[in-house]
């Protein structure tokens, strides 16, 4: 099925990737990459699901990196791209049970379990700092209680 998808060209998408492997967010391209990255007793884990949409460029993106300057920080960050990494969103999306499809999204995770979901239409209706303070304050609930 994902064989005769059409991806994005990697020039295309480089940049975006790196709007977020800047902040030490780690690219997970494969399903086993994902798999290893969520899997239990993984702790937590912010995975973002990186898109070529404007919402992702201008609020998303920086979003993250404003919210990674936070002092209560997940054990981890991953990131797949809608369009590229067609194999490794789908298994994104598969661990996130009874949520719409949506890009840019971006889920917290821990033991590979969905605790927190941000999606598009919270993005769009929001600008960088206001979703960085969403992610924030769910870094405070489900990261810092992870490590008691």
């Amino acid at each position: 099925m994902f064989s005769t998808a059409m991806r994005y060209p990697e020039q295309l998408i480089a940049r975006m990737r790196e709007d977020l492997t800047q902040y030490g967010v780690e690219e997970t391209r494969t399903p086993e990459e994902v798999n290893r990255k969520l899997a239990p007793g993984s702790g937590t884990v912010l995975m973002v699901v990186n898109s070529v949409c404007g919402c992702a460029a201008g609020k998303a993106r920086p979003a993250i990196g404003i919210a990674l300057q936070h002092h209560v920080r997940p054990d981890a960050t991953a990131t797949v791209f809608a369009g590229a990494d067609l194999e490794a969103v789908a298994r994104v999306r598969e661990l996130l049970t009874g949520v719409p499809p949506s890009s840019p999204s971006i889920a917290l995770f821990r033991d590979g379990k969905p605790v927190f979901v941000v999606h598009r239409h919270q993005i769009e209706s929001r600008q960088a700092p206001e979703i960085a303070k969403l992610l924030t304050e769910a870094f405070d609930q489900y990261c810092v209680s992870a490590r008691q």
